[in-house]
């Protein structure tokens, strides 16, 4: 799995319980064999989209907040693509 991907994964991982949509997310990217983020991120609904354009500014925030740099990068990375 790309390395940005695993971060994305690791990060979904924590609304599985409380977010269908983030459920679904987490799901997807675990069953499917995505090469990249750019292939993954085009497979989501405009819901999924939603969801993580919600989600990842925050989780970014937080990144950066305990000094992960890597972590918002890499979360980064997929954000860009959404647009």
């Amino acid at each position: 799995m790309d390395q940005t991907l695993g971060y994305l994964r690791e990060t979904l991982s924590n609304y599985t319980d409380d977010h269908s949509d983030g459920r679904n997310i987490y799901r997807k990217l675990m069953e499917g064999q995505y090469s990249s983020e750019g292939e993954f991120v085009r497979q989501l609904d405009q819901k999924e989209i939603n969801f993580l354009n919600k989600m990842l500014p925050e989780e970014i925030k937080y990144a950066k907040e305990e000094k992960d740099e890597k972590r918002a990068h890499e979360l980064n990375e997929v954000f860009e693509l959404l647009f």
